[in-house]
């Protein structure tokens, strides 16, 4: 058997659900936006069992990549200031939590198990773990960077739950509070999903943590390649 062939045959479900958390954002925040422009008043006036409901909702829409997290954090600045904050928050962390039961669920380690056949990525995933927080910041504070994917991703990779949860809220802090203020800035809904004017300041903020994120988990990652790399020179001279 192929080393291909058996990565489709072992681990269709991880890869066709990696996939999927990829292109439904995009037609979920298209369908959206659609609804709130046929319905702009959807979410005003509502009461505080409707507004529960909404973060709720919008953490399992957000689990399952219907909607990307810049979005929501625009559309609930927008309908709910500054009030709405802690809701968001709490919102984050459940997306994060329900996302990684999902994603061990379906995966039940057969992705690490795959990765043993090459002794150098199953190392470099290994030492990649003993800096999950670092790791875990870094994947989150990247506006271009899909939260579900990602958060598909490190469960797949086994992290401890505890710190996964913790580091993501921290990790996302950042560009979420800049595009939640964003939303409580704006005068029109549509407008503002459509195209969020982020002005000069924004676009380097966006820009510098992009810059942050790409350029961090380069380091990390090619200091956990050397690393697995000195291991394997170390037991070699051993035997």
């Amino acid at each position: 058997m192929s080393v291909l062939k058996e990565l489709f045959q072992k681990n269709a479900s991880t890869l066709v659900s990696m996939f999927l958390l990829v292109a439904l954002p995009v037609l979920g925040s298209s369908s959206l936006t659609f609804l709130l422009y046929r319905n702009q008043e959807l979410l005003l006036q509502l009461t505080p069992a409707q507004t529960a409901l909404y973060f709720v909702v919008i953490a399992f829409t957000m689990a399952f990549a219907f909607t990307p997290t810049t979005f929501v954090a625009l559309v609930t600045g927008f309908y709910f200031s500054w009030a709405g904050l802690p809701g968001m928050v709490v919102a984050y962390a459940l997306a994060a939590l329900v996302g990684y039961q999902i994603a061990t669920s379906l995966d039940h380690g057969r992705m690490l198990s795959f990765l043993r056949h090459f002794p150098k990525a199953d190392a470099v995933m290994r030492e990649l773990k003993t800096e999950s927080w670092q790791l875990i910041i870094l994947t989150r504070i990247s506006p271009v960077l899909p939260f579900a994917l990602m958060t598909f991703v490190l469960a797949v990779m086994r992290i401890d739950r505890r710190k996964f949860l913790l580091a993501s809220v921290v990790g996302m802090l950042p560009r979420s509070l800049f595009f939640y203020w964003l939303g409580t800035k704006a005068q029109d809904v549509i407008s503002l999903v459509s195209d969020p004017d982020t002005g000069t300041a924004g676009k380097l903020l966006v820009i510098g943590l992009i810059i942050v994120s790409v350029f961090g988990l380069y380091y990390l990652f090619n200091r956990a390649l050397k690393r697995a790399l000195n291991r394997g020179t170390e037991k070699t001279v051993e035997k």
